[in-house]
């Protein structure tokens, strides 16, 4: 990994820019924080919307997805802060070892097997397909690729 500094750096996030000071340093202690047992807990006041308060609430009480909206908030908020701090370390990786990302062809095949879909025998169509979508849409992600390689099909059909 490259060495940290402490002046603010930007991380590309799949949602904008986050800004991070002493990068590596604050996703270890991100971490450190997260994997820590404590019952120690704090109050905190958080603005809402009304409707997603209401939702939390109507879901906890009905579907059973948490003890408590508390319980439900605060895991919603950890999974995001375990998916910020992964996506920032890959991005550091990427930044390190820019021929370890993979091109959008190899995403779209690999989300293709993930998902038992017959295109994950067809890498060719795949790759010939996010060249297609690319040229057309350059922040396609391998959804597209994938939706494009199945019109693809179908037409020849």
């Amino acid at each position: 990994m490259r060495p940290c500094d402490h002046r603010l750096q930007a991380v590309p996030r799949s949602r904008g820019m986050v800004l991070f000071m002493a990068e590596l340093e604050v996703l270890d202690e991100i971490n450190r924080l997260l994997d820590t047992d404590g019952d120690a807990t704090v109050n905190t006041s958080m603005r809402l919307p009304a409707s997603l308060r209401d939702a939390a609430a109507l879901a906890v009480r009905h579907l059973g997805v948490a003890g408590s909206t508390t319980s439900l908030t605060a895991a919603a908020l950890r999974r995001a802060l375990e998916t910020a701090v992964t996506e920032a370390a890959l991005e550091a990786h990427f930044e390190q070892h820019p021929h370890a990302r993979p091109s959008l062809a190899e995403v779209a095949l690999a989300l293709a097997a993930q998902d038992g879909s017959p295109l994950a025998d067809r890498p060719e169509l795949l790759e010939r397909a996010a060249a297609q979508v690319l040229a057309s849409h350059p922040d396609a992600d391998a959804d597209d690729v994938l939706l494009w390689a199945e019109a693809q099909l179908a037409v020849r059909a």
